[in-house]
């Protein structure tokens, strides 16, 4: 029965290790943008909404 623990402890290390790294690529694509670039995209996305008009406003309380 020990056996059986091991083995689930290890499967919990291994899905930490492997979200950290998840995490970590996550966080260098978002630093590969410059401020710029953001402030870019959030203005295209900002003239897609008004475009879009009030659509869906009653959807969010």
């Amino acid at each position: 029965m020990r056996s059986v623990w091991k083995w689930v402890g290890l499967a919990g290390v291994v899905g930490v290790a492997a979200g950290g790294v998840l995490v970590a690529r996550d966080q260098r694509q978002r630093n590969a943008y410059s401020a710029d670039d953001v402030r870019e995209q959030l203005h295209r996305r900002y003239a897609d909404a008004q475009a879009r008009g009030t659509e869906g406003a009653g959807d969010r309380p």
